[in-house]
Parts: C-alpha cells; structure tokens; sequence
C-alpha cells in the first residue's frame, strides 16, 4: 500500500508564513503528478497547486505569486511554501499524488491522498 502524510500546518496571522510537506511511502514504483488541494468549512476541495514528475507546475489564481510548490523526487515528497497568507488561505490542505505501484505481474496506477494538515490564518 501508499501513504500520504503532511505536516507543517498550523496559525499563523496574516502576512506571515507556513511550509506544507508531504511524504508518501510504501510499495512505490514511480510517482506522475503530485499536488496541494485545500477545503474550508462548508465549500468543496479545490486544487492549490500541482507539480509534475518533470518540475512543470500549475497554480490556482488566489495563491499565484504567494505559493511555490516543489517536489523532492528522491524523497517522494513534496512542499508547498505559503508566503503572505491570508485569512481566506484558511482551509485544510491536502496532498495528493498519482502513484504507479509494483504489483505481482504488472504496474498499477492511481491516485492517493493524505489525511489533511489544518492552515488557519488569522486577521
């Protein structure tokens, strides 16, 4: 099996900062894309940012020019850094990952996520 686990959440007031983590582990064979989502109280999961095995990125609008994601493909892990957050970036924020696993006879693909990691940012 594959977990997901994030850590680096936490309060912080406006204007400051937090580094997310997000370490998968088990039966990997290789990982595709690797992302952020975060989900605030009573609205849907929504996409932060996400990062290919190759470093290509994509970002929501409300976080462009705020949020760097990164990956470390030797560690199977992947960063967010969250500079001049906001109340709004209050959420919990998830990882996911497309993992590829070594099954008896073949490869098999799919998504996985963490179990969240709360960021609440104070006015």
């Amino acid at each position: 099996q594959v977990q997901l686990v994030e850590s680096g959440g936490g309060l912080v007031q406006a204007g400051g900062s937090l580094r997310l983590s997000c370490v998968a582990s088990g039966s990997i064979f290789s990982i595709n894309a690797m992302g952020w989502y975060r989900q605030a109280p009573g609205q849907q999961r929504e996409l932060v940012a996400t990062i290919t095995s190759g470093g290509s990125t994509n970002y929501a609008d409300s976080v462009k020019g705020r949020f760097t994601i990164s990956r470390d493909n030797a560690k199977n892990t992947v960063y967010l850094q969250m500079n001049n957050l906001k109340p709004e970036d209050t959420a919990v924020y998830y990882c996911n990952a497309d993992v590829v696993r070594v099954v008896p006879g073949t490869l098999y693909e799919r998504d996985y996520w963490g179990q969240g990691t709360q960021v609440t940012v104070s006015s």
